[in-house]
């Protein structure tokens, strides 16, 4: 086991140096100069080269990669702004903050979103799934079946704004979706989140139920199942005892998945409600073209979806005994 999460943890190093790499190389072939968006509009060249040398933008590209990756190892003092600790991905084009900082302030709005509609989707999409599996054949399962694929087939910029009509500004039985702080009022920020959880687990939850659903049923034609059954078990103890373990497999990878990537920002909802995430600061790092946001952004959301990855795949010894990690 140490040995594979070594590996794998190296891994996960080189793939976010490469992607660091080439983050750096689309940045620098976009059209637009970040140094442009803060000269204002009594910009003259003397302003816009002072403004290139305090950002470092008049060095070659190769030795503001170098310092990029000294600053966010080791840290630095020799920002103006002041001292930047490691990780120092530096400080923002546009609101001059430091970003670690910055995506520190947004990670709670993310986390909130991305845990509670895990937890929804989780409980719906697996126990559907499973009971259709259970009822296969029956009127039961064609339902959640057909349901489920209409369902996945719509997206959260049409669920959301279509939430908010009837639920919101129609029949006033929510307030506006908002982030509020969990330790300071549980219940505000409960009641602030319940629409996003509920439109993001609903496109989650449909592909949860199918994947479960197929997984389930593929399990009850092992030879082990089959087995048990021949031995005189009942259904029910088979089901959950030995086909259910076994089709977790597949959906724990997706779920790690998933959750990884819906930790590093879920863009399309957190814009559609409003709530400041990271996926909405990936957005707005873009658009100011701020090189030290956008990367910072990126390298973290890349993160999370490595660590994930790993884990899922430290799971699976423990999920089925018949996997063994080199």
């Amino acid at each position: 086991m140490l040995r594979f999460l070594v590996r794998r943890i190296l891994g996960a190093v080189v793939i976010l140096f490469l992607l660091s790499i080439v983050t750096f190389l689309l940045f620098f072939g976009m059209p637009r100069d970040p140094a442009l968006l803060m000269c204002g509009k009594t910009c003259n060249p003397t302003s816009l080269a002072n403004i290139h040398h305090v950002l470092g933008l008049d060095k070659s590209i190769p030795e503001q990669y170098w310092i990029f990756l000294h600053n966010l190892i080791l840290g630095s003092n020799q920002f103006a702004q002041g001292p930047c600790p490691a990780p120092c991905f530096g400080y923002s084009y546009h609101t001059n903050d430091p970003v670690w900082s910055t995506m520190m302030d947004r990670l709670p709005t993310t986390v909130s979103l991305t845990l509670g509609a895990a937890v929804v989707f989780l409980f719906v999409g697996l126990g559907t799934g499973m009971l259709a599996a259970w009822k296969r054949g029956t009127m039961l399962d064609k339902t959640v079946t057909a349901g489920s694929m209409v369902i996945s087939s719509m997206q959260i910029y049409f669920l959301g704004p279509l939430a908010l009509a009837a639920l919101v500004y129609q029949s006033h039985i929510f307030d506006k979706p908002a982030y509020n702080d969990f330790t300071a009022d549980p219940v505000t920020w409960f009641t602030g989140l319940i629409i996003p959880w509920v439109v993001l687990s609903t496109i989650f939850a449909s592909q949860y139920t199918r994947m479960a659903r197929s997984s389930m049923i593929e399990q009850l034609q092992e030879e082990h199942v089959r087995t048990a059954r021949a031995k005189g078990m009942s259904r029910r103890y088979v089901f959950f005892r030995y086909a259910w373990r076994g089709s977790l497999i597949p959906i724990v990878t997706i779920f790690g998945i998933d959750l990884g990537s819906l930790l590093g920002g879920a863009i399309i909802t957190e814009y559609t409600f409003g709530l400041p995430g990271l996926g909405r600061l990936a957005v707005e790092s873009v658009q100011f073209s701020d090189l030290p946001l956008l990367l910072g952004v990126m390298l973290f959301s890349a993160s999370m979806i490595l660590l994930f990855n790993i884990l899922v795949d430290a799971t699976y010894a423990f999920i089925d005994p018949r996997v063994r990690l080199a």
